[in-house]
């Protein structure tokens, strides 16, 4: 155990947290040459194509210092603020984190966020200041700012370059002398934390997991302590990039446990294990409960697809413990699951993971978040879903979610980034300049106005530089109404939506406007409507396909042509009546887009 050293990378996202995993693995020897690549613990083709770590991912190394030979155990997080749940389930099984910095761009927002976590759990924090090989870098500034923000000493500052594998020695040595081995006793009764899990298809459900006492063996017969079902252990091992089997897994260890477990719902993220003989007295902390912001409504294409949907769900929610599901139905798509995310990078990786891995055809309605109603009973009403909305004559008071959003960014965006936080009803409470040419600046935004497409427009407006993380703050007084589309005077129910009352006409016509370029043309004119209530705030037609029916009259009195256009016009009026409207899943994609081009 004293040769064991388990510590996590945590940053800011693209500061180079998975460039700099590679480098350990490869100067570990753990990879032959021809065999690597880069972003080799990124396992998922999606996080090859946006260039982000989604997954956390944990990998066994082997290294030697001063004639002694070590085991770290490495766990690579994602840096996006909608992934932080991944970090911090990453963290319980670690003693130390290396802390990446940019030496380009300094701290950012998500760096103070990881640091707090690390600092919650009690962890050794090695400063590393990256990519100092880049023109732009400037270490000794982002020494300071090691020392004035973050509060850590400066002169233990490890600078790297990710990159070109300069200094990353001496991060190794750092690793082996700062972060503490692991305490435990292999000879107490099993107590073991799982931090993470994913499916195999043939070996059923494999749970990550941190062994804090005793010793785990194939062949023992293991007790899950919180769903108190009892399982086999077949295979354990460590994560070598691939999984490598062992003889056992005891106290201070990271690595797998394979147990037969076919039904997903018999491992919990979080979740003790320990001997069904010897059981440990009472199960470790786990995880705290994870708080979904962002809601939507995931319906399978195909109504008999409904059980595959269920099933891939179950099957995701193993590998992903923040997403939050339950059952719903719509008179429009029929039965569903309404789904809680952490934002809405949270929610397209789900869809497109759902759409490539589980091999899913699905539709998502347009996001929402958690409003409260006061009722004039005195009842209080909280309400994710548009369709679970209220008769307004009973609402007393609506209030909505506001964040304190910080982003820091070069000085010379504040006019930029000012506008885009007034247009989305934010107030500024403070600008603040932690260090020359950056500026820090806070304020208060519904939550509902940054869901869409804050963080694109963000990085629009800075030129890529701005970085933005946000915290819930209340609930506030603000008049929200029900936005209702209209397809010939049908609602469906699917496209509904919560907006402010002064938003709600601009929005109407955006979507009216949009659907009118989505929706196919039918033989008879289709009135798109948005409506409030019985109110019609905004239309648009699409017109009809017109066969030219007049085209073999040759001549002749005009009231002959009128005859046969007014029956034309009679055939497509009965046509409407008795017409169906296939709405197609880009139509509902459109909704999510604000038209704010």
């Amino acid at each position: 155990m004293r040769r064991i050293r388990n510590f996590s990378i945590v940053a800011h996202i693209d500061h180079g947290k998975s460039t700099l995993a590679d480098r350990l693995i490869q100067d570990s020897g753990l990879v032959a040459s021809r065999e690597f690549h880069d972003q080799i613990l990124d396992s998922m083709d999606l996080e090859r194509e946006r260039g982000i770590t989604i997954k956390s991912s944990a990998v066994s190394l082997d290294v030697s210092l001063a004639g002694e030979d070590y085991r770290l155990n490495l766990i690579d997080t994602p840096g996006h603020v909608d992934f932080s749940y991944e970090v911090s389930r990453a963290l319980a099984a670690c003693e130390g984190v290396l802390l990446l910095v940019d030496a380009a761009q300094g701290v950012e927002a998500q760096t103070l966020a990881n640091l707090y976590l690390a600092m919650e759990h009690g962890l050794e924090i090695i400063p590393v200041i990256n990519k100092i090989d880049l023109p732009a870098a400037d270490v000794e500034r982002a020494r300071g700012q090691i020392e004035n923000e973050l509060g850590l000493d400066p002169a233990g500052a490890v600078p790297v370059s990710a990159r070109t594998g300069e200094g990353v020695p001496e991060v190794l040595k750092a690793l082996i002398e700062r972060v503490p081995p692991p305490s435990g006793d292999k000879d107490k009764p099993l107590l073991a934390l799982i931090f993470d899990a994913f499916y195999d298809p043939f070996r059923g459900a494999v749970a990550a997991v941190r062994v804090f006492e005793g010793t785990l063996k194939p062949g023992d017969q293991i007790l899950m302590m919180r769903k108190e079902t009892t399982y086999r252990a077949e295979e354990v091992g460590f994560f070598r990039l691939r999984r490598s089997p062992a003889g056992e897994l005891s106290a201070g260890m990271v690595g797998y446990l394979v147990a037969g477990i076919k039904d997903v719902s018999g491992v919990a993220i979080g979740d003790t294990v320990t001997h069904a003989g010897n059981p440990a007295n009472e199960p470790l902390a786990g995880f705290k409960t994870v708080k979904p912001v962002v809601f939507s409504s995931v319906y399978p294409v195909a109504t008999e697809d409904y059980q595959s949907l269920a099933d891939a769900l179950d099957k995701y929610r193993l590998n992903d413990a923040a997403l939050v599901c339950q059952k719903d139905s719509s008179l429009a798509l029929g039965l569903g699951f309404r789904c809680g995310f952490l934002g809405l990078l949270h929610l397209e990786i789900v869809q497109e993971r759902l759409e490539r891995e589980y091999d899913q055809s699905i539709i998502m309605t347009s996001p929402s978040v958690r409003y409260e109603f006061k009722l004039k009973n005195g009842d209080d009403l909280f309400i994710d879903n548009p369709q679970d909305y209220p008769d307004p004559v009973l609402i007393e008071e609506s209030l909505e979610p506001y964040i304190r959003a910080v982003i820091l960014a070069p000085d010379r965006y504040i006019g930029a980034i000012l506008k885009l936080a007034l247009d989305r009803r934010g107030v500024s409470t403070n600008i603040s300049y932690p260090a020359r040419g950056r500026a820090e600046m806070t304020f208060e935004i519904p939550l509902a106005e940054v869901v869409y497409d804050f963080y694109d427009r963000l990085k629009s407006a800075t030129q890529g530089y701005g970085s933005f993380d946000y915290e819930l703050l209340d609930y506030r007084p603000n008049r929200l109404v029900r936005l209702d589309f209209l397809l010939n005077g049908e609602r469906l129910d699917a496209l509904s939506i919560i907006v402010h009352k002064d938003r709600a006409r601009q929005r109407a016509l955006n979507v009216c406007e949009r659907l009118k370029e989505e929706l196919p043309r039918q033989q008879f004119k289709i009135a798109i409507q948005g409506a409030v209530g019985s109110e019609i705030i905004a239309r648009s037609t699409l017109s009809a396909f017109r066969k030219d029916v007049t085209a073999k009259c040759y001549g002749g009195d005009i009231t002959r042509k009128r005859k046969l256009l007014e029956k034309q016009k009679k055939g497509k009026k009965r046509m409407k009546m008795v017409g169906q409207i296939e709405v197609p899943q880009s139509a509902f994609i459109a909704v999510l887009k604000t038209g704010e081009d």
